[in-house]
Parts: C-alpha cells; structure tokens; sequence
C-alpha cells in the first residue's frame, strides 16, 4: 500500500505537510516523498525509508522548503511525488493504487510518440510516471485524469499539484479513501482521516467514487461528479487502516470492536483469556473479550524500538523472521493457558503459524486462533495490500489444490468460501490442522459486512467471494 497528503495553505504549508505524511508511515516501505510550490517554484525530496523512519529522513530538509501549496507520499515501491514539465505546464504528481495493464499502457504510450520510461532500481517502470505520460496525452489536468479513470484496469487515486491547487482524484470504484479536511488558513487531503487531527484541521468531506476536487487554500471546487456506485475495499477496517482513522463515517477501532463482538457472539470455546495479534489483532479481541467476559491479556509483546513498523522490511523471508522477532512471550501469561487469537486476517500461515509454535513452547495449553475476516480466497486485484506474488501462496488455495487438484474452477471456489458447506469445514480444518491450532473459526463474510455497517454492495470483497 501507500498513502498520500497534501495541503493547500494560506500561510506555509511545509509543517504540516511533513507531520501528515509522517501519519501515514504505516502504509509504506521503501520510499517517501514531498514536493512543495512556491513563489520560487517547485521543491522536492525523495528518499529511501527502508531502514529509517520518515522523519529522521526528512527533518534535515525542512528549512529548505518554502510554498503553501505541496503534496506528498509514502510508497511501498515507486519514488514520488514525482515532478515533471510538459505542454501543460511543470506539475508535481503522486498515485495511491494498482494497475493491472501497465504493460498494455506502457505499449500505448510508446504508440502515442513517448520514447521512454526511467527504470526504477527494483526493475520496471514508475506506475506514477506512466500516470502522467496518460494525463500529458490530453489538454487539460483534468481531462487527463478522467482518461486515466477511462484507461487503468485496476484503482487510481491521484494528487496533481500545480499553480492552480491541487487536483484530488478518487479512484473510479471509490476503493481507495481521500479525504479533505478544513481549518482557518486552509485545506488538507488526505489517505488516512487520522493524519489531519493533530494538526487542526476538521473533516471537511470524503470524496467520492471517481469525484474530482481542485483545493486550493480559498475553496474546494468538484470538478467531477462521483458516480453513484462505489466499491470501498473492506481491508480498510480489518487490516491496514490506523485505528483512529474514519472512512465512509464508519471508524476503524470501532469497527474492530465490533468485529470481535460479533465473532464472540457466534463461539462457545471456552479459554482462559483473549489476545489481539499486535497491532491491528488488539481491538478485535477487546470487543470478543467485553462480549464473553473473558479477561484480555497480552501474553507476548511487540518490540517496536528497532522495527516500529509492521510493513519492514519488504524481503518475505525477512519479513517472517522479524515478525516472529518482534513478538516476545510473557511466559507467566502463557504457561498453562488455554488462549484464543484474534489476527486480523491468515494469509500465508507461515507467521501465525510461527506465533502458535512459540506459544506452545512457552507453556500453552491450548491455541484457538479466530481470525476477524473470511478465508481469502482470490489474491487482490485492486490494491497492494497484500504481498502474494500468486495465489497460489494464499494457504486457502495451496489446502484447495490439494483436496481438489490444480486448476480449480472458480465454481469450486465458491463452495469452499460458503461458510455453511462441507467444503468450507474440510478447508478450514485442514488449516487447522497444519496451523497445530486447537481450534479453528473465520469471521463469515455476513458478519464481517455487519461489522463495517455498510451495504455489501458499496464494499469491495473479492479477496473473499470473488464478486467483483
């Protein structure tokens, strides 16, 4: 994932524009990003944040910042904001999203008279680059932007920061958050809403699907109107939204709360205390723990002085080992217990997996895990919150392949995502099974879209269902 900021200021924007890129380190990895406008034009700065945090990395640069209009990001891959200089004028461009064809895209811009792309040091091309190659073939910022909702197969959310403001676009289906928020001397944009309150700014409004914004520091002007349907990515709330954050008027810790309530309502285990898996584990297992009565406790504690973000690093087989480093027993809390864990989703296994083998190691007498979603079935095609290079890594597909053999059909998908089928018990005590925990019970997708509040038609489930 990533997630972007940006502020359109009557006084100097710089402040606040680093601290709300800095609320949304969560989200990103590899690099960051901030480029600001002012009477001397553009200033910017790209740095690598894999073994730093933001602002150690950018606080030297502040002084040389100036302007009250700027845009910034933190990315998994890519270096943005990027800042470029074409027929429509020098403008500073920043993407949150995925796009399936990059390659069918790249070959159109090559049929449109480009010569070449930049080649990042990972290997292809900046998506953010190809994004504004898209908007460059029309004669407007604006224009642009729609062709590009016309064009990317995928999601698309974009900050475009010119001498005009700066354009907001959401992505078509709405997958994504940007959000605008308000104070006496200006406006802020934003991924996350808990960027914002901490630095004066008050929920101004959430855009809509496709809607398309110009903010300057006077005024929020809608240059397109959203689209009635929306598709809001569900993983917001369960997973990779900061708790204090609000999408769609639903909270996310609220939410989480409510989750673990739910799940309690639906489970009879009997266990000494309830656990969230830090971080975003924790408020599902307090609203399990409220319902049953059962104490919360934390038999293991996340270190979080030398690896305080739970995206590092971006190597898999690293990331596995530094989440099981990261994660220290409370031996007094463990021995003899029976447990239950709340994680927030099971992807792979191989990290709860891991957590399970030292919980028994320290002396539990029982594991139940109860993860806070449905079993994700399909690997995402909209967004990149998860890291599966194939579906084949979900642990849901490796168990179906081998009960069913390759090339499953998507029909036989779809018995084994239905909560009420032998195939979904078979499935999930297989899990169970190679997982070593006692027991196994998912979150049913029902009760998951209950837990948000909305309607399952304004919610992206794919990962789940397969419903696009």
């Amino acid at each position: 994932m990533s997630g972007f900021f940006g502020v359109a200021s009557k006084e100097s924007c710089v402040l606040d524009l680093f601290f709300g890129i800095d609320y949304h380190s969560h989200l990103g990895t590899r690099r960051a990003g901030m480029a600001v406008l002012g009477d001397k034009g553009f200033t910017r700065a790209i740095h690598n944040i894999e073994n730093s945090p933001f602002r150690t990395k950018f606080d030297k640069d502040l002084d040389s910042f100036e302007g009250n209009l700027g845009i910034g990001c933190i990315s998994d891959y890519e270096s943005q904001p990027l800042l470029l200089h074409s027929h429509l004028g020098s403008f500073a461009i920043s993407t949150v999203g995925r796009i399936n064809n990059l390659d069918g895209l790249k070959a159109h811009c090559f049929e449109k008279g480009m010569t070449h792309f930049q080649e990042m040091s990972i290997g292809g091309i900046n998506p953010t680059e190809l994004i504004a190659a898209l908007i460059n073939q029309k004669n407007s910022i604006v224009e642009g932007l729609k062709y590009v909702q016309d064009l990317v197969d995928g999601s698309m959310s974009i900050l475009v920061l010119n001498k005009d403001g700066i354009y907001a676009m959401r992505d078509k289906e709405g997958r994504t958050p940007v959000i605008v928020a308000a104070k006496e001397n200006g406006y802020c944009v934003t991924f996350e809403s808990s960027a914002f309150l901490n630095l004066g700014y008050t929920h101004y409004k959430d855009l809509g699907a496709g809607e398309i914004d110009l903010i300057t520091p006077n005024e929020v002007q809608v240059l397109q109107k959203p689209y009635e349907q929306k598709k809001v990515c569900s993983f917001l709330w369960v997973y990779y939204g900061y708790p204090t954050s609000t999408y769609e008027g639903v909270n996310v810790e609220v939410m989480r709360n409510r989750c673990g309530k739910i799940l309690a309502a639906r489970d009879d285990v009997e266990v000494d205390s309830v656990a969230g898996v830090p971080d975003s584990g924790i408020a599902h297992a307090i609203g399990y723990s409220n319902v049953k009565g059962i104490p919360f406790s934390r038999p293991f504690i996340k270190y979080t002085p030398t690896w305080p973000r739970s995206f590092m690093p971006t190597n898999q087989v690293q990331r596995n080992m530094i989440a099981k480093m990261k994660l220290i027993p409370v031996a007094d809390l463990i021995k003899d217990k029976k447990l239950l864990l709340i994680d927030d989703s099971i992807v792979r296994g191989t990290q709860l997996g891991e957590t399970t083998q030292f919980l028994y190691e320290s002396g539990a007498k029982e594991v139940h895990v109860r993860p806070a979603c449905p079993p994700i079935m399909f690997g995402c095609k909209y967004l990149n919150f998860s890291r599966s290079n194939s579906e084949r890594e979900l642990i849901t597909r490796r168990v179906i392949e081998e009960l069913e053999g390759e090339n499953v059909s998507k029909e036989t998908l779809q018995k084994y995502a239905d909560p009420d089928s032998k195939e979904y018990a078979n499935m999930c005590e297989e899990i169970r099974k190679r997982l070593n925990f006692t027991s196994l019970r998912y979150h049913r997708l029902d009760d998951m879209i209950e837990s948000i509040g909305l309607d399952k038609c304004e919610l992206c489930t794919y990962c789940w269902d397969g419903t696009e």
